[in-house]
């Protein structure tokens, strides 16, 4: 899995720089979460304590992702257009969230105007853009900083290259990306699971 230099101050930066606006960087943006209809890519997700987890992920718009960890994590987290589905294999539990109350709805709405939530925060790594996503009206919601670089064959001529997601509760989680791949095949059937809660007996 390759691992971009630039990606290492991301996740202390974007959470601390100060927020400024540059109407021409969020509108590239949007372009770019617009016209990315599918993308599948290997990631790294470290948590606030530094626990690291590798996996891969898949997106379909509309409002469909996966994150599918790698062997020896009991984990699934998939979310179907409208819920985010934490799935525990380990003591067969499930928990569901709305997508609309999480940090991932910016990636997973598209439609949503940035220029009225999102502002380019700085970066002190070179070629990088972040930009730190928080609805004023739902703060309980969290917030989202998102880093790109350049890419001439990417939509708006940028990469998405990871995240910082901070929940309401503080908690931090960030994502880093490698191998990205844009707008390939898939298929609906990625975003099935398999429901480990006991089955109810009948009468």
């Amino acid at each position: 899995m390759r691992f971009r230099p630039a990606l290492a101050a991301f996740a202390s930066l974007a959470l601390t720089a100060p927020a400024v606006a540059q109407p021409n960087v969020i509108a590239k943006v949007q372009q770019h979460l617009r016209g990315v209809q599918t993308m599948t890519a290997d990631f790294v997700q470290t948590d606030r304590k530094g626990k690291a987890l590798t996996g891969k992920v898949t997106l379909k718009q509309p409002g469909k992702i996966r994150f599918q960890y790698g062997d020896g994590v009991p984990i699934l987290i998939v979310g179907d257009g409208r819920v985010l589905h934490f799935i525990d294999y380990q003591v067969r539990q499930v928990s569901k969230y709305p997508i609309g109350g999480s940090p991932l709805d910016i990636l997973l709405n598209p439609k949503r105007d940035l220029s009225r939530i999102a502002r380019v925060v700085p970066s002190a790594a070179p070629g990088v853009i972040t930009i730190l996503a928080r609805d004023p009206q739902r703060p309980q919601f969290g917030s989202i900083t998102l880093a790109f670089t350049e890419n001439a064959s990417a939509p708006g001529g940028i990469m998405l290259e990871g995240w910082v997601a901070l929940d309401a509760q503080n908690n931090r989680t960030t994502v880093r990306l490698s191998n990205q791949r844009l707008n390939g095949p898939v298929a609906d059937t990625v975003f099935l699971w398999d429901d480990p809660r006991p089955k109810k007996k009948a009468g």
